[in-house]
């Protein structure tokens, strides 16, 4: 089951998606099928949680700090395991700055998660 959410700010959109993963290695297909699936997408972002020592984040082309790690503190704060979420980031063609960002991709992930299970 994937979970969506969505969170809007100055034109630009962000989709997010939330569901469980087994390991690493089906991480990184889903991660490669959202790529697919919107490659029209200016920023295609993501953590996932396996475990207590095992996380990843990307911020594909963010600005250090400002995606994957709000997508992962989200995931945290909710203790979820077993997880990826992928949020897309469609540009509205105004800038958000890092603190926009940030917010951004936290309620985005939020709003996934808030459906999850």
């Amino acid at each position: 089951m994937v979970a969506e959410g969505i969170y809007k700010d100055r034109g630009s959109k962000f989709l997010a998606f939330a569901e469980p993963i087994a390991n690493e290695d089906e991480a990184k297909t889903r991660i490669a099928w959202y790529k697919k699936k919107y490659h029209d997408a200016r920023h295609v972002c993501y953590a996932y949680r396996l475990g207590e020592n095992l996380w990843r984040t990307k911020d594909d082309g963010e600005p250090h700090g400002t995606a994957g790690l709000p997508i992962l503190r989200s995931i945290d704060a909710k203790k979820q395991d077993n997880i990826l979420v992928v949020v897309v980031r469609y540009f509205g063609g105004t800038l958000l700055g890092t603190g926009g960002l940030m917010v951004a991709y936290r309620e985005a992930t939020k709003d996934a998660l808030e459906k999850y299970k």
